[in-house]
């Protein structure tokens, strides 16, 4: 410790300021021995893990090996079960909805998060004080004002990247969801039930469109484990965030509700879903025009001014400057 704070007191002259750099270096050590500590405790308390302890203690050696292996094996089913199906409650946290919505769905993602604008918070203002120890001209309100700012980008910055994450998500499903639902209507007007469809659309898009395969096939899996087959599409319309599988999860629902034919339903939803993208083309390229209008202002029309006027005007110039 007194030889850190020394090699500190030597770099920085100033002896509040290389004390305050201590105490957060310090705080810091502290802050990721306990992290350490608290995700070590939480391994070694892991429900399966102690199970599975308990099993061996409880049934040792020669036949009982057996009966211990069966009931380990069907207790990693269920825990993979419990996986495999959402957690209760789990669309009730906007935090927790923006993760899946960016493609985390992990248990610990929103731990995760918040560990991360917590460490941001932290150690983007003891980079600034430290980059500012570099620069004796500054002023101490500059100081103050630099560290709010590094404060507030570590309390903003983890929102801005999380959303940049959802936008680039939803723009691949966005991507991928029209030909997804032409292959569905093909595969249930064919024969196939809904849950294989799914399954066979999932199996084609896997190497084109990745990120709505795998939810797919979460849809499946879940579908598997007990959940509902309008509850998974659900779940997966809030994953994605998108309103156009929310659209073609109510329309599947009113189809299975009131009993008519879901290749009807799927054909009418692709039709008016053409529909709709036809409207959305349409209306971008309505704004095209509004949105040249600046870049023509700024950017061409000075340039075809001085090409066109600029003669003229050197020419009118050149003969007052004779007279």
């Amino acid at each position: 410790m007194d030889y850190l704070y020394g090699l500190i007191n030597s770099t920085v002259f100033d002896a509040t300021d290389a004390r305050l750099i201590f105490l957060v270096l310090t705080g810091l050590a502290v802050l990721i021995v306990c992290l350490g500590i608290g995700f070590m405790v939480l391994g070694l308390s892991d429900p399966l893990r102690l199970k599975m302890m308990m099993l061996r203690k409880q049934v040792p050696g020669g036949s009982a090996s057996v009966s211990n292996d069966r009931l380990a094996t069907k207790t990693s089913r269920t825990s993979l079960s419990e996986s495999l199906a959402p957690k209760e409650g789990w669309q009730d946290s906007k935090t927790q909805v923006r993760l899946t919505n960016a493609g985390f769905r992990s248990s610990s993602a929103v731990a995760d998060y918040y560990a991360i604008r917590f460490l941001l918070i932290l150690l983007l203002p003891g980079i600034a004080l430290g980059v500012t120890q570099f620069m004796p001209e500054m002023s101490a309100n500059n100081i103050a004002a630099t560290l709010v700012l590094a404060l507030v980008v570590g309390i903003i910055l983890p929102s801005y990247v999380l959303d940049k994450l959802i936008a680039r998500r939803q723009r691949a499903l966005r991507n991928a969801f029209p030909d997804a639902l032409d292959m569905l209507v093909v595969c249930v007007e064919a024969g196939l039930g809904l849950q294989m469809a799914l399954q066979r659309v999932a199996d084609e898009i896997q190497v084109s469109h990745p990120i709505l395969a795998d939810e797919l096939h979460q849809v499946n899996n879940e579908t598997r484990v007990g959940v509902d087959r309008i509850q998974a599409l659900r779940n997966m319309a809030i994953r994605t965030g998108l309103e156009d599988i929310r659209g073609l999860v109510a329309s599947l629902d009113q189809s299975i509700r009131f009993g008519t034919s879901i290749a009807d339903t799927l054909r009418v939803y692709s039709d008016e879903f053409r529909d709709k993208r036809l409207q959305r083309a349409e209306e971008l390229a309505a704004k095209i025009a509004t949105k040249m209008i600046f870049p023509l202002t700024f950017c061409l029309w000075p340039s075809f001014f001085l090409v066109m006027v600029g003669p003229a005007v050197l020419g009118v110039l050149a003969v007052y400057a004779t007279r």
